[in-house]
């Protein structure tokens, strides 16, 4: 009996650590009324949300038989769906290659190729370091869409591939509604290729379309909103590109949230030093928009908002001085 206790407490392999992240409330940053409760998906074992995603998306084509067991596989990324397929695929065993702008971290590089892939870092179009753009991020697709014709390796396409949000909604949104007791007045998140925000959103409303979910764009660069792209360099990393993503999903979307960087840094350095969390800045954009969201007044004075601490801090350069 003792050692089938252990046993159970023994995880096989990276991939059992992936979901089932915890819930934290930011009581510290917001006291009442009304709650903020974020769920950590830096502890993921690739320090992102995406792993979830990653995890879903190779293991459907294993089962398809579109990915072969040995197989090569290449995606593009802006570094965290990178992190996360790199940890997939170091388990598994497929060689993993991935393109990146070279105007997101570093750091992420260093992550990924730590864990076995291949990173090939793309010049930027019109964005500078820490700013990346829609082109940018088209060059990155490029290139890496020239080597999946080169090498003949399985493409995981996130930005039109339905496993990613398939994965949030078999996931993450089952999740938060177990984690917080079916307790859930609105949920708010960034959008990258929508995958979380969809998947999440549509399981929630499921459960309660009186749930309103709440899209998080960086300002000046908001399309889901219906506004020109006036500014679209920010420095929110793997969101806001100036376009609506295939992946997203109209229906399950109520209002968005405009966030700055100034707001979204000050967010994120708060989330450390008043909860012990550091964290990325796509995560105190999330933070910036539920505090927003409780003080417009648009929803009941002891809601509970249910938002996503997306991912680590380690994965940046340091803050800008200049905007903390």
């Amino acid at each position: 009996m003792a050692n089938n206790l252990v046993e159970n407490e023994i995880k096989a392999s990276a991939l059992e650590l992936i979901g089932n992240t915890p819930i934290v409330a930011l009581d510290r940053i917001w006291p009442g009324p009304g709650r903020i409760l974020a769920k950590c998906e830096f502890m993921n074992p690739g320090a992102s949300i995406k792993c979830r995603s990653s995890l879903h998306m190779i293991e459907q084509a294993r089962e398809r038989g579109d990915l072969k067991p040995g197989e090569p596989v290449l995606e593009v990324t802006s570094g965290n769906q990178g992190c996360g397929l790199a940890v997939v695929c170091a388990v598994l065993g497929h060689p993993l290659t991935l393109t990146m702008s070279k105007g997101n971290s570093a750091q992420r590089a260093i992550h990924m190729e730590a864990l076995g892939a291949k990173c090939v870092r793309v010049p930027q179009v019109e964005g500078s370091y820490g700013n990346v753009t829609l082109a940018d991020v088209k060059a990155a697709e490029a290139e890496g869409l020239r080597l999946v014709n080169e090498t003949g390796a399985y493409y995981v396409n996130q930005f039109n591939n339905e496993m990613n949000a398939e994965a949030h909604y078999h996931s993450t949104g089952p999740e938060i509604w177990r984690q917080t007791g079916q307790h859930v007045d609105a949920f708010v998140a960034t959008v990258g290729t929508a995958g979380t925000f969809t998947g999440t959103s549509k399981y929630l409303k499921e459960k309660n379309p009186n749930i309103k979910c709440y899209v998080v764009e960086p300002e000046g660069s908001q399309p889901i909103k219906g506004c020109p792209i006036t500014k679209p360099l920010h420095l929110l990393q793997g969101s806001g590109y100036g376009c609506i993503p295939n992946l997203f999903k109209f229906e399950y979307m109520d209002e968005t949230i405009s966030v700055s960087d100034k707001e979204a840094t000050h967010f994120m350095k708060l989330i450390g030093e008043k909860e012990g969390l550091y964290v990325g800045y796509t995560s105190g954009a999330n933070v910036a928009a539920a505090v927003k969201l409780l003080e417009s007044g648009k929803l009941s004075k002891d809601a509970w908002i249910v938002t996503v601490l997306n991912d680590s801090g380690l994965k940046y350069t340091p803050v800008p001085a200049e905007l903390t």
